[in-house]
């Protein structure tokens, strides 16, 4: 594997695991304003990140290529109004998506048709991370200033649950 390619991987662990944290402190948030709906929408989705950055970990692995693992930064945002969060969301999910492209890019430069392959997944996985992101910040501007349509929209995020990755490596 051209090492360009590996590193940009390695990095991407770390990223994965750091939108698990940061959806995590999202949650906290929304469990300390009372909207378990919310935090639950954001718990699966820190789990979301999590196995994103075990299948990059895996991918690596079966390729024989050193994983590292780097310090985990401390979530940075600043809590607002009950939709911060949510953009916060969409504007992260931007910065994943522009990171697999950077890898994709890297990987095309390199000839390395195999992570091409594997990126295709994680590319259009980002496209519907960004559009669920979009969609609930909808969702909350239509319904979250009124207290009925709050507590239905919460009702709706509670009844999320995960759903495992079906990327073959």
């Amino acid at each position: 594997m051209n090492a360009t390619v590996s590193k940009l991987i390695n990095q991407q662990i770390n990223k994965e695991f750091y939108s698990a944290y940061l959806y995590l402190d999202f949650a906290n948030y929304y469990d300390a304003a009372g909207l378990d709906g919310f935090s639950n929408w954001f718990r699966v989705q820190a789990q979301e990140e999590r196995d994103h950055a075990m299948l990059f970990y895996t991918y690596l692995q079966n390729n024989g290529e050193p994983v590292t693992f780097e310090a985990i930064d401390k979530p940075a945002w600043t809590p607002g109004d009950r939709a911060t969060p949510l953009h916060q969301a969409l504007e992260h999910e931007k910065y994943v998506t522009s990171l697999i492209n950077d890898i994709y890019a890297a990987a095309f430069e390199a000839h390395d048709f195999r992570t091409m392959q594997v990126l295709d997944w994680f590319v259009k996985e980002q496209g519907e991370e960004e559009k669920n992101a979009s969609d609930l910040i909808t969702k909350m501007e239509l319904f979250g200033g009124d207290s009925k349509g709050l507590y239905m929209l919460n009702s709706e995020l509670k009844a999320r649950v995960y759903s495992a990755p079906s990327l073959v490596l």
